[in-house]
């Protein structure tokens, strides 16, 4: 087997909130976290931060010995991927290594790959990387500087739906549509994401219960690959 240049995964599964509808291996977070998410946060020390989920592949870029590699979600380099796709991350990050200069010792920058159709068909307002975290270990940046380090790259983040205390999935869903990011089938559902004092407490996520994973996936639909982007 290839080595993970990390040494771990890019990117563990965030878990689901009660009435999300959960795939093999997906787990709930725990009902305390829950109502922090959408009843009641803890106290003025919480911000509770809802964007739009999005539905392509996981994939990451990191610094590792100073050298600049894409990976897939597993953690090994993007440009050993059975798949097309990850293949074409590879080459798309290498074209514009400048873009992620910035990124320190360790650390990646993770987002969702959206060259090819998984689940849901897009038409792309913009390029197909849309960064939603960056991480060291499994510390993940705030929001606030996450949002300020990505900008001076000219980077897209996810459809932010509200910040502030805990909101509703019954409101998320009033105003999940239309999509950020250029959906033609139903946005997928939101992820939460809990902050306290300055620090990234724990994220949580809703999927509506009639998603269809990977339905425009070759190796589900028995059909030709769907792009939204090919270099």
């Amino acid at each position: 087997m290839p080595e993970k240049p990390l040494g771990h995964r890019a990117y563990g599964h965030i878990p689901h909130l009660p009435n999300s509808r959960l795939g093999p291996g997906d787990h709930k977070v725990s009902s305390g976290q829950a109502r922090i998410c959408t009843e009641k946060a803890r106290d003025k020390h919480d911000t509770i931060i809802v964007q739009e989920k999005l539905d392509g592949s996981n994939v990451a870029v990191a610094r590792v010995n100073n050298e600049i590699i894409p990976l897939g979600r597993a953690g090994y380099r993007a440009s050993t991927s059975r798949f097309e796709q990850h293949h074409f991350f590879a080459k798309w990050v290498y074209s514009q290594l400048d873009r992620f200069e910035w990124l320190e010792e360790g650390e990646r920058i993770i987002g969702e790959w959206l060259s090819q159709a998984h689940g849901t068909l897009y038409e792309l307002p913009h390029e197909p990387f849309v960064p939603f975290d960056v991480m060291k270990k499994q510390d993940r940046s705030p929001y606030g500087d996450f949002i300020d380090r990505i900008k001076q790259s000219g980077f897209v983040s996810p459809k932010l739906l509200h910040m502030g205390l805990a909101f509703s999935v019954e409101d998320c869903l009033k105003i999940l549509e239309p999509s950020g990011h250029g959906a033609i089938d139903s946005v997928e559902g939101a992820v939460w994401r809990v902050e306290r004092k300055g620090k990234v407490d724990f994220l949580a996520k809703y999927v509506r219960p009639g998603k269809v994973d990977g339905k425009y996936l070759p190796e589900v639909s028995g059909k030709d690959a769907v792009w939204h982007w090919r270099p």
